[in-house]
């Protein structure tokens, strides 16, 4: 761990907050660079662009890819407020980021979302990178406890 990764993931998770009080789902996202310096951070968007895709990280990778090349982008680091769906976590080896920190587990946010949910795609994280041939760096959960308050009440 870095010094300052509690301190990118608390923001990431204040950025889940704010976007629950936009009425999207509650999920953030941060990019940092090698020196710790912040960059960008992104909200959830699916509900207010009604967009299936508008996911934090989406969202981020869109908005880094186009200020910063392949090569910058490896050297970075993207703070999730909660595990990367099979989706981002595409996305963010395909953008060429080779670190991920996240708080709220996969397998915790489906325990408050339930299990009955059909939205629901069981593929952590890791195992998604473990399938491509770059080495990407994953830390999580981390904060767990604080990155699941922002979920709860919010699912039912």
């Amino acid at each position: 761990m870095k010094d300052y990764d509690l301190r990118f993931m608390r923001m990431a998770i204040d950025t889940a907050r704010k976007s629950r009080t936009k009425s999207n789902h509650p999920f953030g996202a941060i990019l940092v660079d090698e020196d710790g310096s912040f960059l960008l951070k992104a909200e959830n968007t699916v509900v207010t662009k009604n967009d299936p895709t508008g996911h934090a990280e989406l969202n981020l990778i869109r908005q880094a890819s186009l200020r910063y090349d392949n090569d910058h982008l490896a050297k970075c680091t993207l703070y999730s407020s909660t595990e990367p769906c099979p989706m981002c976590a595409g996305a963010i080896f395909w953008a060429n980021i080779r670190r991920v920190v996240y708080g709220l587990s996969e397998a915790n946010l489906y325990t408050i979302t339930g299990k009955e949910s059909k939205e629901v795609l069981h593929l952590p994280c890791r195992e998604l990178f473990a399938r491509g041939k770059k080495q990407i760096e994953v830390i999580g959960p981390l904060l767990e406890d604080e990155a699941r308050e922002v979920h709860l009440d919010f699912w039912h």
